[in-house]
């Protein structure tokens, strides 16, 4: 995803309601879809993403034109996905069975079973995931499903490239070894 045109951002900055608008039309689709990657419940990733736009407007005045503006957004939707996760496990414990949904179709013709197959996987992925500790998930998520780049998840988690690379490699071990003993684990039990 690109910055927006600097105009139109010193234009929101000073107060011109139309031009967020438009930023709030080219990246609510974006914000939406990493907030329900991180949260995976699209009701808080709803919340999420209207948060997220309503402190980025009221912050838009202290803005700095040194940073990215995307960067900027995306480390605001990654705070607040982080503190409603945290807020929903105070409350209630959650049950992957809970999850709605799944991820997006993949591209192209579906065969019949195709959809169920990719749910299926979805789902292990996700459970694998959910192992991982969360600084880890957080760089493997930014990296894996929404393909920023290490430089972009550095700025968003506030570290540097090389910890952004070196937490993103060992996230990549875990995810490894925890999905090999799940599809191991997996293999047993469907053995006669």
């Amino acid at each position: 995803m690109n910055d927006p045109d600097p105009r139109t951002l010193t234009r929101a900055r000073d107060g011109d309601v139309g031009a967020f608008e438009d930023l709030v039309r080219q990246y609510q689709g974006d914000v939406w879809r990493f907030a329900y990657h991180f949260t995976r419940d699209r009701a808080l990733a709803d919340d999420v993403t209207q948060e997220a736009f309503l402190r980025a407007y009221r912050a838009l005045a202290r803005f700095d034109f040194g940073m990215s503006f995307y960067t900027w957004l995306y480390r605001i939707v990654v705070n607040l996905s982080i503190d409603a996760l945290r807020k929903r496990s105070r409350m209630r414990p959650v049950n992957l069975d809970d999850i709605p949904g799944g991820l997006a179709a993949p591209p192209g013709e579906e065969k019949p079973g195709d959809r169920i197959e990719y749910q299926e996987t979805a789902v292990r992925v996700r459970e694998v995931l959910k192992k991982l500790p969360e600084k880890y998930r957080t760089v493997m998520s930014l990296r894996e499903l929404d393909n920023l780049s290490c430089k972009e998840i550095a700025a968003i988690v506030h570290s540097t490239h090389a910890t952004v690379r070196w937490r993103l490699h060992i996230a990549r071990r875990m995810f490894k070894e925890h999905w090999e003993r799940m599809e191991w684990t997996r293999s047993e039990g469907m053995k006669p």
